[in-house]
């Protein structure tokens, strides 16, 4: 029975170890490619291995840099009293793109998920310690994902950072706007309740 060349098959198989691509999607990306300019396939073969080769962590918080520090921690306008914890760098994105928070980061590079083999020293949380003991710094302010493994590893941090006199801060979490009370689960409700603010 006839089937792809081995090239195709080995591009197929590669293309199929990416997250959300299943065989038939990395076929049809296979093909795409095929169709495709060579100057336009080469372009995205060049993405790759310059991501590769040109992508590290900050030496400082673990974002994403092409150099020693990220471009964050290396402006000097940012407020570096203040380290905002999230759990990937896709995470401090989010938080950026509101444009209401001036201070640096701390990227753990994932959560505390004992089920999944990831435990508190397999997290950046020992280096952000440092950073915090190193001076300078007034608060942590938590912001890892609302659910039971950010929760799990806010505590992680939390304790990894007593004793150290630092301001320890969450993020708010309550009713989104727009939202109707109905339809709110009742962890965002207790959430919406215990966070109350005077108006």
């Amino acid at each position: 029975m006839a089937g792809y060349s081995e090239t195709i098959e080995r591009l197929i198989s590669e293309l199929g170890k990416l997250p959300g691509i299943g065989p038939r999607s990395a076929e049809r990306v296979a093909f795409y490619l095929l169709k495709a300019e060579q100057d336009d396939a080469f372009a995205l073969a060049d993405a790759i291995r310059d991501v590769k080769i040109n992508i590290r962590a900050c030496s400082l918080c673990f974002n994403l840099a092409e150099g020693e520090l990220c471009n964050i921690c290396a402006d000097p306008r940012r407020d570096k009293s203040t380290i905002c914890v999230v759990e990937q760098p896709k995470d401090l994105l989010a938080l950026e793109s509101t444009g209401a928070y001036r201070g640096v980061y701390h990227v753990l590079m994932g959560h505390v998920a004992p089920m999944e083999g990831i435990e508190p020293e397999d997290l950046t949380i020992a280096a952000l310690v440092e950073r915090v003991r190193a001076g300078q710094i007034e608060e942590v302010l938590l912001a890892t994902n609302p659910d039971v493994a950010g929760d799990g590893t806010s505590l992680h941090v939390a304790s990894a950072l007593e004793g150290t006199g630092v301001k320890i801060t969450r993020l708010a979490r309550g009713l989104p706007a727009g939202g109707q009370i109905e339809y709110a689960n009742k962890s965002i409700l207790t959430d919406a309740i215990t966070q109350r603010r005077k108006m």
